[in-house]
């Protein structure tokens, strides 16, 4: 059977990668928020709304406007791809599955995404990739790529950027072992599973609490949007980073461990903050 598998690392840029990525993930941005706001205006004036095709066709009369000349120098597929992205959150909406779409902040999720996997190298020997526009950047390989790549998603966090890898390979079915668990979520205890077994929680947040007050605070005497309250609004952001990959790393190791030792689980559907 096919594996899709993502490998997210962290990218190691020059000072022109930084700025081009900056400037590619506003590009992205401006591109999905025009073109959300033409489909709002469509839906109020009464008309249908616009297919992908079309919009795309918007798209190359938008990078030859004299107004925005900078669309030119951002790659052609990640603009794309925003468009794809937004067609898919109309999707999301009218299946039930989103809210209706909103538009992009900066700052906030910056990110684009290189679909054509032609257009991809990797050496993982020499532990850097090749991407259109930006050329060979390095990363932290802290682990083997398996499978042909599909796509790569750039990405801002917290200040640094990362890549993930989207790969598909064919691996072996797995052989159910037919066992079978219920999780009870709690507050005392993480989980507690049917055969006696228990997690204990983890409280990230308790343990960055006063270096975060103290972050805060010292943000909170800054003038706001000069070049010292950015500085200590981007330690904000790492230590709100420290605290949530605390929190990703135990949930990864707690799941792969039920999944590793049982083929079924049950999990009641519950919210664990209304238990608090």
């Amino acid at each position: 059977m096919e594996r899709l598998q993502s490998y997210r690392f962290e990218l190691m840029p020059n000072g022109r990668q930084r700025r081009a990525m900056q400037s590619f993930a506003g590009a992205c941005r401006y591109v999905f928020n025009k073109a959300l706001d033409i489909q709002k205006a469509r839906y109020e004036g009464g008309d249908k709304r616009l297919g992908y095709a079309a919009l795309c066709k918007l798209l190359t009369g938008w990078r030859h406007d004299k107004d925005t000349p900078w669309l030119r120098q951002a790659p052609t597929h990640p603009l794309q791809q925003s468009l794809k992205n937004l067609e898919q959150a109309y999707a999301n909406f009218f299946a039930g599955r989103a809210d209706f779409p909103r538009f992009k902040k900066k700052g906030r999720q910056d990110s684009f995404r290189y679909p054509d996997p032609q257009q991809i190298r990797i050496e993982q020997g020499n532990d850097r990739i090749f991407l259109p526009k930006l050329g060979w950047l390095r990363y932290r390989n802290s682990r083997q790529v398996l499978g042909a790549v599909r796509n790569v998603t750039v990405s801002l966090h917290a200040g640094r950027w990362f890549m993930a890898i989207q790969t598909a390979r064919e691996v072996a079915p797995v052989v159910a072992s037919g066992e079978a668990v219920g999780v009870d979520m709690g507050i005392v205890r993480f989980a507690t599973l049917s055969d006696g077994d228990y997690e204990e929680p983890i409280n990230s947040f308790k343990r960055h609490e006063a270096r975060l007050r103290k972050a805060q605070q010292a943000l909170s005497r800054k003038v706001k949007h000069s070049r010292n309250w950015t500085k200590a609004k981007k330690r904000v952001q790492r230590i709100h980073a420290r605290i949530g990959n605390a929190r990703k790393d135990f949930l990864h190791k707690v799941t792969r461990a039920i999944c590793n030792n049982h083929a079924i689980v049950y999990i009641e559907d519950l919210r664990v903050k209304q238990l608090s």
